[in-house]
């Protein structure tokens, strides 16, 4: 790879040095800079790149790309510096993407089951798939840990060049808000993007709803098709402003008229039973993962398969055959007690998935949660009142309190938690709070691990430790002899 090549389809402003000067690497981080690499300069929210473009260049790298002159040797200028690096990225491993037919998804929650659920569906229908997501990336069969929810544009080129190496046709991933707002995915074209909702999350970055909203709302200028549900206030805004622009398709259970929905539904612990309809046409499916937000997530995930001109009755066959999400209401026992785990870590996402299993509960609901430090601090009243709504008993405990106090954290969420009037304990060493829940249980009771999901850590002061909840619980139900 040479600049000129590396270039193509880039504007800039002034002379490649070197136009076939070797390309070693594209990067923002001045301290991975060798010899023959492009150094790409934009300024973020702590740092600004160009305050290392000269280490870069002392460092070996052949071309600077600025955002403003710096008088620098072999340095050209870009009106934006992200747009550049994700498209430079996107070049350096020979535009991947435009052999792959990308699909991504978004929103607040729901992100992880829906793309896990793609995924699973045209894998069953003969594809070969990639995964891009919270929980892990695969590369068809083939596992790789996931550090981001949307890796950096680098990283996402890298992967999708290995997803066409393995003969994938089609790469599935989570958009998320930060990673649009970062332009990590600019350049890309997604055959299908999807909406799912949007409640309060991340708004410590960004700042307020709108720009929330908007971050998200980015996805769709770069989508063939729009899949959206119109059971979310903001899902019926975007679809109303995207009127016209390209093809969407709605789905939602309240909402009507929608393209795609269900009928007769029975949920139950074990799953959710409905008619998958779409226009005249209605396929009976029992869907392996409870609650109503389950059939949500079913909805999104047929929409799609529908957009890409999968059948009805194909449809209803894959996602049938799916095998739900670890760490997404997933089942760690079920005997004369049942013990879930969920990555619920809002409010609206510790509401839904305690409304959704309270029905079928016959002994008492128990709640365990936290919540995380250096995040958001408006969302704990929230789930402090979701757990006192549903559930019988509550455990607060921590979550992530990265460098924040954690007893702070317990003392200001418990102020909420008590306004419930329901029964509670507070356990700041979250491994010793699961183990505490865990001995509560009693015949037909529910236990719900809120927070962790599929994470394997707890970040305390700085530092990661090994946390897995599965294996907690496993390890207490094999010394009662319960394994």
């Amino acid at each position: 790879m040479d600049l000129t090549t590396l270039f193509e389809g880039v504007s800039f402003e002034g002379t490649l040095p070197a136009a076939r000067q070797p390309v070693s690497l594209v990067t923002q981080d001045s301290r991975r800079v060798t010899p023959g690499a492009v150094f790409v300069c934009a300024k973020g929210r702590q740092t600004d790149g160009h305050d290392y473009a000269k280490k870069a260049l002392e460092m070996g790298a052949c071309c600077i790309v600025t955002e403003r002159p710096l008088g620098l040797p072999c340095e050209v200028r870009v009106e934006n510096g992200r747009k550049a690096y994700a498209l430079l990225c996107q070049n350096f491993f020979g535009r991947p993407a435009q052999r792959l037919r990308l699909i991504a998804v978004t929103g607040t929650n729901g992100k992880t089951t829906v793309t896990t659920l793609i995924q699973q569906a045209l894998q069953q229908m003969g594809h070969r798939v990639g995964l891009i997501g919270t929980i892990h990336t695969m590369i068809d069969t083939m596992e790789v840990p996931a550090k981001y929810t949307t890796p950096e544009a680098w990283d996402m080129a890298a992967l999708l060049s290995r997803m066409e190496a393995a003969g994938c046709d089609f790469a599935v991933m989570e958009a998320s808000s930060q990673a649009l707002d970062q332009m990590r995915l600019w350049g890309l074209t997604f055959e299908v993007g999807v909406f799912t909702n949007l409640t309060q999350d991340h708004l410590d970055y960004h700042g307020d709803f709108e720009h929330y909203y908007q971050a998200k709302k980015s996805l769709f200028e770069q989508t063939r098709c729009a899949v959206i549900n119109l059971d979310d206030e903001y899902g019926v805004r975007l679809a109303k402003e995207l009127d016209g622009r390209q093809p969407v398709m709605s789905f939602g259970i309240k909402a009507q008229p929608v393209d795609v929905t269900a009928k007769e539904i029975e949920l139950s612990a074990g799953g959710a039973r409905f008619l998958l309809a779409k226009g005249n046409e209605e396929e009976p499916l029992f869907f392996p993962m409870p609650g109503a937000y389950s059939v949500d997530n079913a909805l999104a995930a047929a929409a799609v398969l529908s957009t890409i001109g999968a059948s009805w009755k194909e449809i209803a066959r894959v996602l049938h055959a799916t095998r739900g999400v670890r760490g997404r209401c997933e089942v760690l026992y079920a005997g004369e007690f049942t013990v879930l785990c969920d990555f619920a870590h809002t409010g609206d996402a510790v509401e839904k998935v305690l409304s959704a299993i309270a029905p079928f509960v016959k002994g008492r609901l128990i709640a365990l949660f936290g919540c995380a430090g250096e995040r958001d601090a408006k969302k704990r009243p929230a789930m402090a009142h979701a757990a006192s709504r549903y559930a019988d008993f509550a455990v607060l405990t921590s979550d992530n309190p990265r460098k924040e106090d954690p007893f702070a954290i317990l003392n200001s969420v418990e102020a909420d938690l008590k306004q419930g009037g329901k029964p509670y304990l507070v356990e700041v060493e979250r491994r010793t709070a699961v183990r505490k829940a865990l001995s509560m249980l009693k015949k037909d009771d529910v236990l719900v691990l809120c927070g962790k999901g599929h994470e394997d850590y707890q970040v305390i002061d700085g530092v990661t430790i090994y946390l897995d909840e599965h294996r907690i619980v496993k390890e207490w139900l094999q010394e009662k002899g319960l394994l």
